[in-house]
């Protein structure tokens, strides 16, 4: 095993521990105040409520139903497809509510991003 050596010029460049202190002290503050102004600029709003895409109940697949829906998942997606071959085309939002494990809450909460045209 051979043994390397550093330069003077190489051990004076290394940070020292005081240095690498201010460094992650720097950091903190930097990302705090990153955060602050991203609440400042968004709201206290979840990431989330930015990425909801308008989904068409009619014609969206199991697959897009439960990425696009709050609470739905795709065993409940494919419910409403189900329920969509069945019965036809949803007329009204609130007929969510037929499909069994839809309630009135996971429409209330999904009712921007519905569409039925």
């Amino acid at each position: 095993m051979k043994t390397q050596f550093l330069s003077l010029a190489q051990v004076r460049s290394l940070p020292t521990p005081l240095e690498s202190r201010r460094d992650d002290a720097f950091l903190r503050t930097l990302r705090a105040c990153v955060m602050g102004l991203m609440v400042m600029c968004f709201g206290a709003l979840p990431m989330t409520s930015f990425a909801e895409a308008p989904v068409n109940i009619n014609l969206a697949t199991a697959e897009s139903l439960a990425e696009a829906l709050e609470g739905v998942g795709l065993a409940k997606a494919t419910r409403i497809i189900e329920y969509r071959e069945a019965y036809g085309p949803f007329e009204q939002i609130e007929e969510l509510a037929s499909v069994q494990g839809i309630g009135q809450a996971t429409i209330d909460k999904n009712r921007d991003v519905i569409r039925l045209q």
